[in-house]
């Protein structure tokens, strides 16, 4: 088994949003600081906090739907994927993929499975594509992976209409 989902799924998940979130608090907390060891001589206008606001809620909302939902793992089984997310795994038939659409021009580079029978993640699932050295360029892995899930579909349909 290979890995089809990029490495840097665990920082974008995990340590990029500490990150973020840790550094917006460190510019909240410093005028804080100053403030109060000069006895509030130079306390930062209200309008300075509340500036800070809207950018945790705007930063966790399109944290939530661009790098949350990504599956934590995705291995190629040949005929089948296997797909991790914290302690969860299931393994989905390539049969079962209706549609695998793929997005390089996203950062983090997205693809996204549809399922015809929803598996315990639900309906679809969302995985980050390994990273490419040109940016425009489709991705041969994933490429391979469209061409497999037709190719498995095809034999369903096959089977079906005899």
């Amino acid at each position: 088994m290979h890995s089809l989902s990029s490495r840097m799924t665990f920082f974008y998940k995990r340590i990029f949003p500490v990150l973020w979130f840790g550094l917006l608090a460190i510019f909240m907390a410093v005028p804080l600081l100053i403030s109060w060891s000069t006895g509030g001589a130079t306390a930062p206008p209200l309008p300075f906090f509340l500036s800070w606001v809207p950018m945790l809620v705007i930063s966790y909302f399109i944290m939530k739907k661009m790098i949350f939902d990504l599956a934590d793992e995705v291995l190629d089984d040949g005929d089948a994927l296997i797909i991790r997310n914290g302690s969860r795994e299931e393994r989905v038939a390539l049969a079962n993929i209706t549609n695998v659409s793929y997005s390089p021009l996203m950062n983090p580079p997205r693809v996204t499975l549809s399922l015809r029978n929803p598996s315990t993640f639900g309906d679809r699932i969302t995985f980050c594509a390994p990273a490419r050295f040109i940016p425009l360029a489709s991705s041969p892995i994933i490429d391979d992976l469209i061409q497999r899930v037709d190719a498995a579909r095809q034999r369903g349909l096959g089977r079906r209409g005899a």
